[in-house]
């Protein structure tokens, strides 16, 4: 099963950028998904088990390293086209 996920984090103080530049470059060293990123938000694509394993592995690490909220929505479909 495919599934695209949309994820927008808020550090919560004012250097706000560096954890958001790091949490999408992990994502960006992960083959076996694709991430594209916007304005608001970065979108993960891929296999259901790799982008769930992804974000199980980063939101711990980025959670651990920041205080912070992630919003993430799901669609269980490829929406990278």
């Amino acid at each position: 099963m495919k599934l695209a996920a949309d994820i927008s984090l808020y550090p919560l103080h004012q250097d706000y950028i560096p954890p958001i530049d790091a949490i999408i470059a992990r994502f960006e060293s992960y083959p076996d998904i694709e991430v594209r990123r916007n304005a608001l938000s970065t979108q993960l694509f891929g296999d259901y088990d790799a982008v769930m394993g992804v974000l199980h592995t980063e939101m711990a690490r980025s959670f651990k390293e920041n205080k912070a909220v992630m919003v993430v929505k799901f669609v269980c479909t490829d929406r990278s086209d």
